[in-house]
């Protein structure tokens, strides 16, 4: 069993959000999985869920560039909260940027998990997912 029942992806690309979506489901097929283009409404949308259910922990795929609000705007907001709702939120940056500037500001950020580069596959969903199980306590999934 995870301990992590919600992901919510944040991507500009419709395509990416789909595949991510894909590979969720496949892996995990009893989690919910919500999307977005736009990583403000991404960010209201993770606030508005702990907030009314103070059990819920999310896992957060973030790409980096996108318009309007692009992750470091999101973490710089996301930073903000209170600690109790940052603490059920699981940040992970999905990108496809290999540049070494941004894989070190994601490391030195204390709101990142992971940093990954896309796609997705279903390998890397089950290390994120079984990593922080193990930080719960809870045993891994296969």
């Amino acid at each position: 069993m995870s301990y992590f029942k919600d992901f919510v992806i944040i991507d500009d690309d419709i395509i990416n959000n789909k595949l991510c979506r894909k590979i969720i489901e496949k892996t995990y097929p009893d989690v919910q999985i919500t999307d977005f283009t736009n990583a403000r409404e991404g960010l209201d949308f993770i606030i508005d869920k702990c907030t009314k259910n103070s059990d819920e922990k999310v896992i957060v795929l973030l790409d980096i560039s996108m318009p309007i609000m692009n992750a470091w705007e999101f973490l710089d907001a996301f930073d903000t909260l209170p600690p109790e709702l940052k603490s059920r939120v699981k940040v992970h940056i999905l990108s496809s940027s290999i540049n070494k500037n941004d894989m070190m500001r994601a490391q030195t950020n204390p709101n990142v998990e992971y940093y990954l580069i896309k796609p997705l596959t279903k390998e890397s969903i089950m290390l994120i997912v079984n990593v922080l199980n193990k930080k719960m306590g809870l045993d891994t999934v296969e």
